[in-house]
């Protein structure tokens, strides 16, 4: 059969190369032309193999000549396109076979389950069964051992899932599994009297996926079905899989399919993502609990002080399920020879846990390992920011841009806090401790890292390259100069006075730095000999008690980001001007006396904070900063030109998100003319605001508005709805009246709404007719007197998540309504 599919190959591949005769488009050529060399390459590969290799891969081939067929039919580019990443990604699998584990990623089951009871009612009761559902398709998402798995195995077994469909199917995949293999397993198991219908496994091998899939669509058709696709592989397209299975009539039907994977979605618009999260410290102690009770025959009573201690090893598994049962069963084969369980709470082995996780790292791509290795270099459970993450990679030499992070978010190795929406650009971002634990690991194997602690004698790596220093109260030994001289990161931790009693010396041994992190370690003074550090490229000092900038760092020409933020009133000497290669600077209620003269920086991208007064009358070579595109403007009042202040930033090119903010408790002038700011895509306004600029005085573009401390004493929607691309809206203590009204036309691309702090709202009304249909998120919170939600919400079906914290009683008046009910992500605090 694979020398059939093999001769087949090389015929489309002859029928492919024909066909470049008669392409004029000199796009399409190259399109093809690259396609064909990927074939080919495939066929050398082949020729290599022994027959019983080839056997193995068969099925493989039979999708890539299938590929080929469609590549040839196809005119449209667009699918030309997802076809020729189909075939990228089933040559790649012919190429790996063999070479990793089967299933990796995937779940065993387990018969200890804790914690999930919330995700199976949300996932059975709001999408597998609610026939209102938009979405047939549903993913569940989340790392190795999260328990992807299992919550999928609790849906699929449910007595309400079981009686309510007339076929079902599991398909477990592994990372040479074809498409083939698919079909013929979702036969298998979903034909009813396979023997009646005298199909034979050897004759379904016999068939094309064309014929498999004509067969499967024939057997379901008009049948109500549920099918899970478990451990799904990068990249795998269920459409392509099952082309038309799963139309509108199916869909309206009530048939579903849901999927596990650590991989996000192909398209997320179709397919809705509900996201695994970790355990919480009680749910962890549970899961311990009932692991452990299952190898000891004797009843384990814990008293306060020991369940307190057992809560604080199992912090270090993360809340993650597969590493607290490994614990556990570590922990009672220990107490199973003998050793007390005060002793047995003070330490925990976490090397299995972290081999399996191995894989996650392992099948990064070679620029996303690099920016694993460097999570190494931030706390464990910190909240990371995502503009840091860049920079940190950026000055460490790393290509970066924006699919970094979204490359590590869609492999489920950090998580979105606070994501508005899928197309919300992530702004915090967290690790999970074992995954960051790994991170360590391997950093220390790969690029030369270390960790220093003060609380105990540590011994430096040879000759390390990367290296974080937690910071306490207890003295700290300096490294030597000859363990500092090939340092390229330096990174504080904690807090203490090591940063400001490290000795001149010290400085000036750290010749080749090019990361400096001393954010939030409470450091008060800087040394001069900092400013020798000349390959320094990041210096955050963000967050401390730092009153005066040493002169000296003027020499740091390399430097690329400066973060000075939230020193109390630090001053600054007229050095900024110095510092040529800075692309982002951040501070606020900075000193100066004199200009810093920030138009001298050409690279420079973000700027926040200046005040107006210093931006106004001392910046003048606006035209020469070309891709400065995000400024935050302090110390608006009143008595500010606000006129003259969007005149001057009107002058850059590039300017697409402007953050102003007031002084002290003074109002703002209007802001009528913002409108001449025609490339603002998102405005942040912190401060007291009598009015808004009607709907046509804003930038036509504008997609993201937040208004904070704003007090506006007329409602501000009639006016933002008008607003034709908004789609995320954030409105903290903005509104002091008692009632919103959005309009039945408003707000026709909103996405996101967060509505916080409006002491005095009691109701919000939406007009008859107001669809809001792009609205995916709705947060309120602490809104006191609001104690109904408007009705239509029960009718947004796109609404996929809802938050409230408010009080006692409201929080049970808008459960009792039902209007969130449908919301598969609904948190109402308490």
């Amino acid at each position: 059969m694979e020398e059939a599919n093999i001769k087949e190959l090389r015929e489309m591949i002859e029928k492919l190369q024909s066909s470049l005769a008669t392409c004029k488009n000199i796009k399409r050529r190259w399109f093809k032309e690259a396609n064909i060399n990927d074939l080919k390459e495939v066929l050398d590969f082949l020729s290599d193999l022994k027959m019983e290799e080839r056997s193995m891969i068969k099925h493989l081939i039979s999708d890539l000549v299938e590929l080929a067929q469609d590549l040839h039919h196809s005119d449209m580019f667009d699918i030309a396109h997802d076809i020729q990443n189909e075939i990228n990604m089933t040559k790649t699998r012919m190429m790996n076979f063999g070479a990793g584990e089967k299933n990796v990623g995937g779940e065993n089951e387990e018969q200890v389950v804790v914690g999930l009871d919330e995700d199976v009612h949300k996932l059975i009761y709001k999408a597998i069964l609610n026939d209102s559902c938009g979405y047939h398709t549903w993913y569940i998402k989340g790392m190795i051992g999260i328990g992807k798995t299992t919550l999928a195995r609790q849906v699929y077994n449910h007595k309400k899932v079981d009686g309510r469909f007339e076929r079902r199917g599991w398909v477990s995949f592994s990372s040479g599994m074809s498409y083939k293999e698919v079909l013929v397993e979702l036969i298998q198991q979903m034909v009813v009297g396979k023997k009646e219908s005298n199909e034979s496994d050897y004759l379904l091998e016999e068939k094309d996926n064309r014929s498999l899939r004509q067969m499967l669509r024939q057997h379901l058709q008009g049948k109500r079905f549920f099918i899970v696709f478990d451990n799904l592989f990068k990249g795998m397209r269920l459409a392509y899989i099952l082309r038309d299975l799963l139309d509108e009539e199916d869909a309206g039907s009530g048939s579903r399919m849901l999927c596990t994977s650590r991989y996000d979605s192909i398209n997320s618009s179709v397919y809705n993502t509900h996201e695994m999260k970790a355990l919480d410290s009680n749910k962890s102690w549970q899961l311990f609990l009932k692991t452990i009770e299952k190898f000891l025959s004797d009843e384990n009573k814990f008293t306060k002080e020991l369940e307190r201690k057992g809560k604080e090893m199992l912090k270090k598994c993360g809340g993650l399920p597969i590493a607290i049962i490994d614990v556990a069963r570590q922990k009672a084969k220990q107490r199973l020879s003998g050793i007390e369980w005060e002793q047995l709470f003070d330490s925990v082995d976490l090397s299995e846990s972290l081999k399996l996780l191995e894989p996650m790292y392992h099948e990064l791509d070679d620029e996303l390992k690099a920016c694993f290795l460097h999570m190494s270099f931030f706390k464990e459970n910190a909240i990371m920011r995502e503009e840091k993450l860049e920079q940190i990679w950026s000055a460490s030499g790393l290509i970066t841009g924006r699919h970094l992070v979204y490359g590590l978010v869609g492999q489920s190795i950090i998580q979105v806090l606070n994501k508005s929406s899928f197309y919300t650009k992530p702004k915090r971002c967290h690790m999970n401790p074992l995954l960051h634990m790994l991170s360590i690991k391997k950093a220390e194997e790969e690029i030369g890292f270390e960790i220093l602690r003060s609380d105990r004698n540590s011994i430096p790596s040879r000759n390390p390259r990367h290296r974080v220093i937690h910071c306490g109260r207890e003295k700290f030994n300096h490294p030597t100069s000859q363990d500092n001289k090939q340092l390229l990161s330096l990174i504080f931790h904690g807090g203490g006075g090591y940063a400001d009693n490290a000795s001149p010396s010290y400085w000036e041994s750290l010749e080749l730095l090019k990361i400096l992190d001393m954010e939030d370690v409470g450091v008060k003074t800087l040394s001069e000999t900092i400013g020798t550090l000349i390959e320094l490229r990041y210096l955050a000092l963000r967050n401390n008690y730092i009153q005066e900038i040493p002169r000296s760092l003027e020499g740091l020409k390399k430097l690329q980001v400066f973060d000075i933020a939230l020193n109390f009133m630090v001053e600054v000497p007229d050095i900024i001007k110095e510092m040529c290669s800075l692309r982002h600077l951040y501070m606020c209620d900075v000193i100066y006396r004199n200009p810093l003269k920030v138009d001298a920086l050409l690279d420079l991208q973000t700027l926040t904070y200046i005040s107006i007064y210093d931006w106004i009358y001392e910046i003048s070579g606006l035209e020469a900063m070309p891709i400065l595109h995000k400024v935050g403007i302090e110390e608006v009042d009143e008595n500010s030109d606000i006129g003259e202040l969007f005149a001057s930033l009107a002058k850059l090119e590039s300017l697409s998100h402007l953050i102003l903010r007031g002084f002290c408790f003074r109002s703002m002038p209007c802001l009528d003319e913002i409108g001449v700011l025609d490339r603002l895509i998102a405005i942040k306004v912190d401060g007291l605001l009598s009015s808004l600029p009607s709907p046509y005085n804003f930038p036509p573009f504008i997609n993201y508005v937040a208004l904070v401390n704003t007090c506006l004493d007329k409602d501000p929607m009639p006016i933002l709805e008008k607003l034709p691309f908004l789609e995320r809206l954030k409105l903290r203590n903005a509104y002091t009246g008692r009632e919103m009204m959005i309009q039945q036309s408003g707000f026709p691309m909103l996405q996101a709404l967060h509505i916080n702090e409006m002491w005095n709202l009691r109701k919000i009304q939406i007009q008859v007719g107001c669809e809001m249909w792009a609205l995916k998120e709705l947060e309120i919170k602490n809104c006191p007197h609001l104690e109904t939600l408007p009705e239509e919400i029960g009718s947004m079906e796109g609404l996929r998540k809802f938050t409230m914290v408010t009080t006692k009683h409201i929080a049970t008046n808008v459960r009792n309504s039902g209007l969130t009910s449908r919301i598969l992500e609904e948190n109402i605090d308490p």
